[in-house]
């Protein structure tokens, strides 16, 4: 359940009340992140799919779980899962980096190369907020006189320009994105790096399995930063990679897309076209990943101790590793096998039930402060 400021500030956009005066660039953001009246309905708003009470996922359930987001129209369903924007901040623009890898951007592509162009996707997208064009969506910024003093304000942006106001509307959201609200650095593993907490034996072993790199290969994708000492990390190097992840053939029923359609991933974005690029997606960072699933780019796993035992299949040929408790049945083949990351999904010995479970223990005290609740 959403809390009283939340619902508050819901009612007073959605009644044409937001601040007479928005006294930060954002606040204006924060306001235009939780208007409704920027769908094509007026019932769906960027808090639709992204919770703050929720680390900012979608927890509304549908034909197809969790998994897919529905749209505004409130039949569509998307084909891929709405990802934490908790850090999101912190993503780099998409680049070629030193290594010549693509890494960086929003979207599991990273066809946005910011925030403020992530966020002027989901309105004009037929099946999420569904405006037809980015015209109509400055219509409805017009009937709130607070939004064209705030645009004009902070952006210069005159609401008779229809790229000026969109795009400062956009650029307001991204603020209200980057703000500490969104990236806190405040959970028990941030406490621990400060002398503030002291890890359990069990979240201690998961720790050092994971930055350990005869033990597993989680921190060759899933750390940035040089050292596991070093402050602010986000646990992801922003790269690609396809993890041979199998199609979500129940979410796919549920939306109507054939289950023989591929997901190019990266291959997708504009500016790549080698086609050893398909199937991979950005890693994903693993702040708040206890509490933000289900999870893989198109949520096909419910728990997290599921997604572990997905990667761990790789490093045994014993069958009882090769079943996915959820379904009961074999994890399933890669949607695209080709450009399988065999070299980093290989990294030597099974994980035991114990390095399991320590693994899930460590990465719940990557759960920020304000959502250590969720765990329970």
């Amino acid at each position: 359940m959403r809390d009283a400021r939340v619902l508050s500030l819901v009612l007073m956009v959605n009644a044409g009340m937001a601040q007479a005066e928005f006294n930060s660039v954002e606040a204006l953001g924060e306001a235009l992140f939780f208007d409704e009246n920027l769908s094509l309905n007026r019932t769906q708003s960027c808090v639709s799919c992204h919770d703050p009470d929720h680390a900012f996922v979608d927890i509304r359930e549908t034909a197809a779980g969790r998994a897919f987001s529905l749209g505004d129209d409130g039949e569509s369903l998307g084909d891929r899962n709405a990802p934490t924007l908790t850090y999101a901040a912190l993503t780099p623009p998409y680049h070629i980096n030193d290594m010549d890898f693509p890494m960086g951007g929003q979207f599991w592509d990273g066809r946005a190369a910011d925030l403020a162009e992530q966020a002027g996707g989901p309105p004009l997208n037929p099946i999420e907020m569904g405006m037809p064009d980015k015209a109509s969506v400055v219509a409805r910024l017009a009937e709130n006189e607070n939004y064209i003093a705030g645009l004009e304000a902070y952006f210069g942006a005159a609401i008779g320009d229809t790229e000026a106001a969109y795009g400062a509307m956009t650029q307001a959201i991204a603020a209200y994105e980057a703000t500490d609200l969104f990236a806190p650095f405040d959970s028990k593993y941030d406490r621990a790096l400060r002398g503030d907490y002291e890890m359990t034996a069990q979240e201690a072993l998961g720790k050092a399995i994971f930055f350990s790199k005869e033990s597993s290969n989680c921190s060759m994708c899933h750390m940035l930063k040089q050292f596991p000492t070093d402050p602010g990390e986000t646990f992801t190097a922003y790269e690609y990679f396809n993890i041979g992840v199998p199609t979500n053939l129940p979410g796919r029923a549920a939306n109507g897309i054939l289950k023989g359609k591929v997901d190019v991933g990266l291959l997708g974005h504009p500016d790549v076209n080698d086609v050893i690029e398909m199937g991979k997606f950005r890693t994903s960072g693993l702040r708040n990943v206890a509490v933000t699933g289900p999870y893989m780019h198109n949520g096909i796993f419910n728990d997290l101790r599921t997604v572990i035992l997905f990667y761990n299949k790789y490093n045994t040929l014993e069958a009882q590793w090769q079943i996915n408790p959820e379904t009961g049945a074999s994890f399933g083949w890669p949607e695209v096998p080709k450009s399988l990351a065999v070299r980093e999904l290989t990294h030597g010995p099974a994980f035991t039930e114990a390095q399991i479970d320590a693994l899930v223990a460590f990465l719940e005290t990557l759960t920020d402060a304000r959502y250590e609740h969720l765990l329970e």
